[in-house]
């Protein structure tokens, strides 16, 4: 439906664990489909880099945010309040992250509309399982509209 192999996909990263970034990295790198991935390490890092997309007008915005929820300054949780009052930003898909698998943090991430909660797997196979389900589903699967600066 929404195939988009041949295409550059932008993705930010919200994470502030260096072997999870890092983890990320290399189970995006094992994919065929090309993608950038822009690292934030806490939530106010993540919404200026939205921001200055949205007001530099030239630059993309990402196809996608993967966030983890234990940030240092601004939280996952947050930074979800946060994209919702820019209505640019809302539209963007966010993948929640992180290793919490606490039920209010599932309910309030939902209610905050993230798209997905997945729970961090420790395995680094079943981590780059998850990263291939991730970009089958939203970049090849999923319709999404299209994403304007």
């Amino acid at each position: 439906m929404n195939d988009r192999r041949d295409e550059q996909i932008d993705i930010l990263l919200v994470e502030d664990n260096p072997g999870d970034v890092r983890l990320t990295q290399e189970a995006f790198r094992q994919l065929s489909t090309e993608t950038t991935i822009h690292v934030a390490t806490d939530g106010d890092e993540g919404i200026d880099f939205l921001t200055e997309r949205c007001d530099d007008g030239t630059a993309p915005l990402p196809d996608l945010v993967l966030l983890d929820l234990n940030l240092p300054r601004m939280g996952g949780l947050e930074f979800l309040e946060s994209i919702q009052e820019e209505p640019k930003l809302a539209r963007i898909p966010v993948l929640v992250l992180t290793s919490s698998e606490t039920i209010e943090d599932v309910h309030e991430s939902y209610e905050l509309a993230a798209n997905a909660y997945l729970t961090k797997p420790t395995d680094p196979v079943e981590y780059t399982r998850m990263v291939e389900a991730v970009a089958d589903f939203w970049f090849q699967r999923a319709a999404l509209p299209p994403m304007m600066a």
